[in-house]
């Protein structure tokens, strides 16, 4: 049986990449941004993406689409930067951010073509939303959806960093649970302990990542391997606007450890300066294939050279890990199997 999906908000394809390891075919794809849309592109030849505001497609358009086929998941992860915890630095109230009511387009999706299966992911803190609770309402006692939801680290799922997120199932043909943890550990040596040094290696997307001023290259150099912060530095090293008791992030500048989880790739995963991206010994920021990797992508996805770091950096840390989607949708495959043969 071949089963039919729909990503939307895709982004570069971490969601439809788990779904195709999964065995689901993705008919339709979704993404407003042009270059995340062509990162797409060209690692899923198969799938149509429509590069377009979702609040402006119409369902008409999706199902002309769709040729007539049954959308067994409906899966899609809508952008609520209004509620990441970065966002969110000292605050009980969400971020006024015009993308929290996206995740009412995707009720009005699911509405529409009626999929078997749904799978949503999203940051922890949309759990407090009240537009999440009436979603979900929506769902459920209008729309006859079994629904169940959790937050989980990825780090639980055979991906290598610690990433919490909000993941959402339901399903119209019976009682479905978000998949659990396999507790497999991915250590950061295991993903990119082997990897060339850019310089000697032939692929161009491990040779992206920054260069320094002499200073902070300086800083770099002197911050022990393996885990080491600026915190180790002496204090005539530091940034002035790190000198002060408790002031700024204790990560920053850090670099990552050989054996233990990546931290959280950002989208600022291609600037130090954001969070714990040194390599663990080289004395540099990760590079962007590293960051991928420890996203958990394929070391063959495809991405583009001719953007700038910073845009690359931010497609790369805001999409889903490949490995923890794959899970979630083989998770739903097999109650789709189970309850329609």
């Amino acid at each position: 049986m071949q089963l039919y999906s729909i990503d939307i908000f895709s982004g570069l394809g971490g969601l439809t990449e788990g779904m195709h390891q999964a065995n689901f075919k993705t008919q339709i794809a979704f993404e407003i941004d042009e270059i995340a849309s062509k990162v797409y592109r060209m690692n899923h030849l198969g799938t149509t993406i429509i590069t377009k505001d979702i609040r402006k497609v119409s369902v008409a358009e999706i199902k002309q689409k769709l040729n007539g086929n049954k959308i067994h998941l409906l899966a899609g992860c809508p952008p609520c930067q209004g509620f990441s915890s970065i966002r969110r630095l000292n605050r009980m109230q969400p971020v006024e951010d015009d993308r929290n009511t996206l995740i009412m387009e995707y009720v009005r999706l699911v509405r529409a073509l009626k999929p078997y299966t749904i799978m949503m992911e999203n940051v922890p803190g949309l759990v407090q939303y009240d537009l999440f609770k009436e979603a979900k309402r929506i769902l459920e006692e209008e729309m006859k959806y079994h629904i169940d939801f959790t937050v989980v680290n990825v780090k639980d799922y055979g991906v290598p960093q610690s990433r919490r997120r909000l993941v959402l199932v339901g399903s119209r043909l019976g009682e479905i649970k978000v998949a659990k943890p396999t507790y497999e550990k991915k250590t950061v040596r295991q993903i990119i302990g082997n990897m060339l040094t850019p310089e000697k290696s032939i692929d161009p997307i491990h040779k992206i990542f920054p260069v320094h001023t002499p200073e902070v290259q300086e800083r770099i150099e002197m911050t022990p391997q393996n885990g080491g912060s600026r915190k180790d530095l002496p204090k005539k090293y530091l940034l002035k606007c790190h000198q002060g008791e408790n002031i700024g992030f204790n990560d920053v500048y850090g670099r990552l450890r050989w054996d233990d989880y990546s931290s959280t790739i950002t989208g600022g995963c291609l600037n130090p300066s954001k969070g714990r991206f040194l390599h663990p010994e080289q004395n540099r920021c990760i590079s962007a294939r590293e960051a991928a990797l420890l996203q958990s992508f394929p070391a063959d996805y495809k991405f583009p050279t001719d953007i700038p770091k910073r845009n690359l950096a931010l497609l790369i840390g805001n999409a889903l890990p490949p490995v923890f989607s794959y899970i979630q949708s083989e998770n739903i495959k097999q109650h789709i199997i189970e309850h329609l043969g």
